[in-house]
């Protein structure tokens, strides 16, 4: 059997996005309702999916590759809509913070 660097990259990418899930669940409790709370919902939401996304990269080898492009480019866009939103929830912290 030929080693896969892709599939142990997949496998430790796993379990990072589980490790992540974990947080944003077990941090959940400590967080406030209103912006903070909807915001972390998002976010939450998008660690879920990500999780999933993750979770077929495994088996990217078995799709069809126009498939494996729809899922790579959807990983990357809820990637980026993630990084927007983490940023935002941070600048409106420091701003309460700073003010």
């Amino acid at each position: 059997m030929k080693f896969d660097v892709s599939i142990v990259v997949s496998v430790l990418a796993i379990l990072v996005m589980f490790y992540c899930l974990w947080l944003v669940l077990s941090l959940r409790k400590n967080i406030p309702g209103g912006v903070v709370g909807g915001t972390w919902k998002t976010l939450t939401s998008l660690v879920i999916l990500f999780t999933l996304g993750y979770l077929v990269t495994p088996f990217f080898g078995l799709l069809p590759p126009v498939l494996t492009n729809v899922i790579v480019s959807l990983i990357f866009l809820f990637g980026a809509i993630y990084v927007v939103i983490t940023v935002k929830l941070i600048y409106r912290i420091i701003e309460e913070l700073a003010g």
